[in-house]
């Protein structure tokens, strides 16, 4: 069988070639670079009992994923999304991350690392990180000046 060949898949395996030297050039070699620096992106929300956050983590093995509180307010999470193994074919276009990476962030509030929950579904790390009772509002009693 006689296949015919696209000039264009040479043209477009350079320009991707040249993206990605230019990426490793200003240090944007972190497979999750392109969304946020050092790791994936993060939402982070709070209420007056905890600080949440949500990571997209899609086609991760949750036994692969670490996430450690350290110092009251630091989370980390780490992680490593193997890459996908192609036999017999070549690539054409790689844009979904691969390999390890850590997400570091300081919290804006102290956190209970004893009773930090992590949830993985769909895709997606949920974390509750109920706050140390330091952290907690309080409410003060107004006492009447004389």
């Amino acid at each position: 069988m006689n296949r015919v060949r696209n000039p264009f898949n040479a043209l477009f395996n350079e320009v991707t070639t040249v993206q990605d030297e230019v990426a490793r050039l200003f240090g944007r070699v972190n497979p999750f670079a392109a969304t946020a620096p050092g790791g994936p992106p993060l939402n982070v929300w709070e209420d007056d009992h905890a600080l949440y956050v949500e990571a997209d983590l899609p086609g991760l093995d949750p036994a692969a994923l670490d996430v450690t509180v350290t110092e009251g307010n630091q989370l980390t999470i780490q992680g490593e999304r193997a890459a996908p193994e192609i036999h017999g074919a070549v690539w054409v276009r790689q844009e979904r991350p691969a390999g390890r990476f850590t997400r570091a962030v300081t919290l804006p509030a102290l956190v209970d690392a004893d009773k930090v929950e992590a949830v993985y579904a769909d895709g997606v790390l949920k974390l509750t990180l109920p706050k140390h009772e330091a952290a907690k509002p309080r409410k003060v009693q107004v006492k009447a000046g004389q």
